[in-house]
C-alpha cells in the first residue's frame, strides 16, 4: 500500500439562480464560471448552463498563476489529512465542510496483477472513503461547502444511490436541511444508507433520467441547492482529488494508464483535469496518460458511441445491475469520448455476468469487495489486459468508486453458502473434508 499515515444526466431545463455569489476572499483561487463550449463568462453563482449564449455546460475558472505561486509538494504534504490538502485547486472561499473525506488507499496489486499479467497495477480504493464508502463523498463535500457559501439552507440531489448517501450524511454534519430523489428500484442497502441520516427521501417511479428531470423542475421552483444540477460546476471539481491523490501517492508522478467507470462521464474527465492542473502548476512532470472507460452493456451509450466512431451520444434506457452508473443520457459523454480518443484510450462495455465475475475476482485476489460499478471497471481492466491493450510494464491505476456492501443483491446468487454443522468435532471434520474436496 502506498499513501498517507458521476453522476448527472443531460440537463434539459435552464435554472435561474436564485442566490448570487458572495464576494470572494482575496485568498480564493477561482475567478468565476465559463461555458465549456463558447467560453462565455459567468459569476461564481448557482449556474450550470450557458443561459446567455449556447446552453453549454459551465465550469469553474481558476487563476492558475496564483495557484502556482501558492502550492508546493511540501505544503500539500503538510496539509489536512483529507481532500482539503488540495484546497487551492477547489472552488471554495470559506472554511470547508471537512468530514475526513479522501486520502483513500492506493494499493499495489499483487494477486490481481499476477492473474492479469500486469507488473505495475495499482488499485485506488474509494470503497473505504468516509463518511459513506464511495467517491461521491468527495464531490458532495465540495458542493455543500459552496452551497453554504451561496446561502442555501436546503440541499438536494438526483441520485442512483451513492450520491444520496453522501448528500444526506454531509448535510447532516453541516446542519443543512436535505431532500433527495432516487429511482424507486434502488438496492436496499443504498436506500437504508440514505434514510439513516434522516433526510426526506423521494423514491420516484422511473429511471434516473426521469428523476433528474423532475429535480430540475424542483430546483427551478423551490430554489434549493441541487449538488448535481445548479451546483454542478462546483460539485464536479471534487473528482479532481482522485487524480491529485494518485499523483502524490505514486511519489509525485503520473501513471501511464487509467481505467475508470463512466456514468455521466464527469468523474472520468475530471480525473484528467486534475492531472493536467498538477502539471500546469509544476507539481509533477508531464507525460502521456491513456484513459480507458468502463460501462455496463445494459447502459452503455458512451461505449456505443466510441465503438461507432460517433461524436454524439444516443440516449438509451438502462437495464443493468450496475445501477450506480446507469445513466442513459450522460451529460459529459461527448467530453469523455474526446478524452479517450485524444489519449489513445478506449471505452468498453461488459455484461452483467462479467461484472459479477469481476466483483468476485477482485475480492478473491485482493480482499476488496466492490459494488457493481467497481465490478464493471475490473471487468473492463481484465478485458483490456487479456486483449493486450495494457502493456505488462505500464503503470496502470484502476479506480474503485464504491463499496460492495451497498449492492449485495448483485452477487448473492453467485457465491457459496456456509456449511451447516453440529457443535461436534466429527461434524466439523466431515464438513472440512467436503470443503477441501470442492477446492
Amino acid at each position: 500500500m502506498l499513501g498517507f499515515g458521476e453522476s448527472s444526466s443531460s440537463l434539459p431545463l435552464v435554472l435561474t439562480a436564485t442566490l448570487t455569489s458572495p464576494l470572494r476572499s482575496p485568498e480564493t483561487t477561482y475567478t468565476g464560471l465559463r461555458c465549456r463550449e463558447c467560453g462565455h463568462p459567468y459569476e461564481a453563482a448557482a449556474h450550470h448552463v450557458c443561459s446567455e449564449v449556447c446552453f453549454g455546460p459551465l465550469e469553474v475558472v481558476y487563476d492558475m498563476e496564483r495557484i502556482k505561486a501558492r502550492v508546493s509538494r511540501a505544503a500539500i504534504e503538510a496539509g489536512p489529512l483529507s481532500i482539503w490538502r488540495y484546497r487551492d485547486f477547489l472552488p471554495i472561499s470559506s472554511d470547508p465542510i471537512d468530514v475526513g473525506t479522501g486520502l483513500t488507499p492506493l494499493l499495489r496489486s499483487k494477486g490481481l496483477a499476477q492473474r492479469l499479467g500486469l507488473r505495475h497495477l495499482y488499485i485506488k480504493n474509494d470503497g473505504v472513503n468516509v463518511p459513506t464508502l464511495s467517491f461521491k463523498d468527495r464531490v458532495v463535500s465540495v458542493a455543500l461547502t459552496r452551497a453554504r457559501e451561496l446561502g442555501f439552507t436546503t440541499v438536494s440531489c438526483a441520485s442512483t444511490g451513492n450520491l444520496a448517501n453522501s448528500t444526506a450524511a454531509i448535510a447532516a454534519h453541516a446542519g443543512l436541511k436535505c431532500c433527495v430523489f432516487i429511482p424507486a428500484d434502488l438496492e436496499a442497502g443504498k436506500i437504508l444508507g440514505t434514510l439513516v441520516y434522516n433526510p426526506t427521501v423521494m423514491a420516484v417511479q422511473g429511471n434516473y433520467d426521469q428523476v433528474n428531470r423532475l429535480c430540475c423542475e424542483v430546483a427551478n421552483s423551490h430554489g434549493w441547492g441541487f449538488v448535481n444540477i445548479n451546483l454542478r460546476p462546483y460539485y464536479a471539481e471534487g473528482s479532481k482529488t482522485l487524480a491529485f491523490e494518485v499523483a502524490e501517492q505514486l511519489g509525485w508522478r503520473l501513471p501511464d494508464h487509467v481505467v475508470a467507470p463512466l456514468a455521466s462521464g464527469s468523474l472520468y474527465t475530471k480525473i484528467r483535469k486534475g492531472f493536467r492542473e498538477f502539471v500546469e502548476t509544476g507539481l509533477v512532470e508531464e507525460k502521456p496518460i491513456r484513459f480507458s472507460g468502463a460501462q455496463a452493456a445494459g447502459c452503455s451509450p458512451i461505449a456505443q458511441a466510441f465503438a461507432q466512431g460517433q461524436d454524439f451520444i444516443a440516449p438509451v434506457k438502462p437495464n443493468t445491475i450496475a445501477k450506480s452508473i446507469a445513466i442513459g443520457n450522460p451529460a459529459d459523454g461527448p467530453y469523455a469520448l474526446d478524452v479517450a480518443r485524444r489519449s489513445g484510450g478506449s471505452i468498453t462495455a461488459v455484461s452483467d455476468g462479467e461484472i459479477v465475475s469481476a466483483i468476485k475476482l477482485l475480492a478473491e485476489t485482493e480482499g476488496i469487495f466492490t459494488e457493481t460499478a467497481g465490478g464493471t471497471t475490473i471487468a473492463v481492466l481484465k478485458k483490456l489486459a487479456e486483449s493486450g491493450q495494457i502493456a505488462s510494464d505500464e503503470t496502470t491505476v484502476v479506480y474503485i468508486t464504491g463499496n460492495g456492501l451497498k449492492t449485495t443483491e448483485a452477487v448473492s446468487d453467485a457465491i457459496g453458502t456456509p456449511y451447516q454443522i453440529d457443535a461436534r468435532l466429527e461434524s466439523f471434520n466431515r464438513a472440512w473434508d467436503q470443503a477441501q474436496a470442492h477446492g
